[in-house]
C-alpha cells in the first residue's frame, strides 16, 4: 500500500485545460472520492494517476517514488472502469487470475488469490462461468476481484457502479466499503453520485471546471461548504439559494422578510447576498418567515419533497425545495408558510460564490 500525492498537476489540451493545479495527498490506506459534475476533470485526474494520461506540469508521487515518467504498467496501480472490461472468452477464475498470470505469479499463488477474492466477493459459485452468463452486479464483482487479486499499492475506480440498477448499486456500494475495510488498500474513487461520495469517502475532493473547490470529510463539507457550488452540489435535494438584500436587521426578498441572527447584525444596509438554506432546515409553520405556494409534490415514503415558489412580485419566480412530514397533505396551488432555522443559514458572495457566513 502507498500514499498518493499530486503536486500542482495540470493537464492541458490544445484548446482547453482539463485540470489546473491539482494538489492533494491521499494517505496510505485511506478511501478518497473525487466528485463533481460531468466534465469537471475527475476522470482525467484518475487516468493521470494510473499513467493513462500525462500531466502537462506538476509532480505525481506514489509512495515516495516520483512517477511522472513511469509507464502505467510499472506504477503498481489497479483500475476498474465503468464498463468492467472483462475478457469474454475467459471464465471468472481466469479473469481474476489474469493480472497475476501476466506478472508470472506461480499457479499456487494464482489459485489462492482467486479463491480468496471469490470468497470475499461472494462469487465462489461463479468461477467456471463466462462473463456473458453473469448479471451486471456479478460482472462488477469480478472486475473488482481481478484488480485487487494482485494486491496493488493503489486501487483506482472510475464510476464502477453507474451501470447498475438502484437497488443493486446500494448493495454493492456497501460491499465495496466493507471490502476496503478488510483490505486497507489506498483507494481513489471517481463518481458524479453524491450519495456514493458521502457514504464511501474518508475524504471528498469536490471539483468544478478542472479546479478543486473543497477537500474535507463528508460531514464537514456538508456543514460548512466553501462556496455556493459545493453547497448546491452536495446534498439531495440541494441547498436552496435566495438572492437577498440586508436592510434593517433582516434579509429581504420579493417583499418578504427573514430576520437576521444576532451574529450577523454587523452587516451594512444595502449589502446583497445569496442566502443558502437546506431543505431539511425549513419547516411548515404559521409563525413563518416566508410565504410560498406549492408547485409540485413528490412523495418519497418517509418524507415528502415539495417544490414551492416564493410569493411576491418577480419576473422570474424563486423556487425552493422543502422536506415535510408524510402526514402533511398538500396539492399544487396550496399556500405553504415556512419557518427557517436561522442558525443554519449560509451567506455567499453573489459575485464570487464564496461563503462569507459562517466564516
Amino acid at each position: 500500500m502507498a500514499r498518493v500525492e499530486l503536486d500542482g498537476i495540470t493537464r492541458r489540451f490544445e484548446q482547453s485545460v482539463a485540470i489546473a493545479d491539482i494538489t492533494f495527498e491521499v494517505p496510505d490506506g485511506e478511501f478518497w472520492v473525487l466528485v463533481g459534475p460531468s466534465g469537471c476533470g475527475k476522470s482525467t485526474i484518475l487516468r493521470t494517476i494510473a499513467g493513462l494520461e500525462s500531466a502537462t506540469s506538476g509532480n505525481l508521487y506514489i509512495g515516495d517514488r516520483l512517477v511522472n515518467q513511469v509507464p502505467a504498467r510499472q506504477r503498481d496501480v489497479a483500475m476498474v472502469f465503468q464498463n468492467y472490461a472483462l475478457y469474454p472468452h475467459m471464465t471468472v477464475a481466469e479473469n481474476i487470475a489474469f493480472g497475476l498470470k501476466m506478472r508470472n505469479a506461480d499457479a499456487k499463488t494464482q489459485r489462492e488469490r482467486v479463491e480468496t477474492m471469490a470468497r470475499i466477493l461472494d462469487i465462489s459459485h461463479l468461477l467456471d462461468r463466462k462473463p456473458r452468463q453473469l448479471s451486471g452486479g456479478q460482472q462488477q464483482r469480478v472486475a473488482l476481484g481481478r484488480a485487487i487479486a494482485r494486491q496493488p499499492q493503489v486501487f483506482l475506480l472510475d464510476e464502477p457502479l453507474s451501470n447498475l440498477d438502484a437497488q443493486l448499486r446500494d448493495g454493492t456500494r456497501s460491499e465495496l466499503k466493507q471490502l476496503h475495510q478488510q483490505m486497507g488498500i489506498t483507494t481513489i474513487y471517481v463518481t458524479h453520485d453524491q450519495v456514493e461520495a458521502m457514504t464511501l469517502a474518508d475524504q471528498i475532493v469536490i471539483l468544478e471546471r478542472g479546479k478543486i473547490q473543497q477537500i474535507g470529510d463528508p460531514q464537514s463539507i456538508y456543514a460548512q461548504p466553501a462556496n455556493r457550488m459545493v453547497a448546491t452540489f452536495l446534498g439531495n435535494p440541494p441547498t436552496n439559494i435566495l438572492p437577498v438584500t440586508y436592510r434593517g436587521e433582516a434579509f429581504h426578498i420579493q417583499g418578504q422578510r427573514i430576520p437576521c441572527p444576532l451574529t450577523l447584525r454587523s452587516l451594512h444596509d444595502g449589502q446583497q447576498f445569496d442566502l443558502g438554506i437546506r431543505p431539511e432546515q425549513m419547516r411548515v409553520s404559521e409563525d413563518a418567515h416566508l410565504i410560498t405556494q406549492v408547485s409540485l409534490v413528490e412523495p418519497l415514503g418517509r418524507e415528502i419533497l415539495v417544490r414551492v415558489e416564493l410569493l411576491g412580485e418577480r419576473s422570474q419566480p424563486t423556487t425552493l425545495n422543502v422536506q415535510v412530514s408524510p402526514n402533511v397533505r398538500l396539492a399544487p396551488g396550496d399556500r405553504l408558510p415556512l419557518a427557517l432555522d436561522l442558525n443554519q443559514l449560509f451567506l455567499f458572495d453573489p459575485m464570487t460564490g464564496q461563503r462569507v457566513h459562517p466564516n
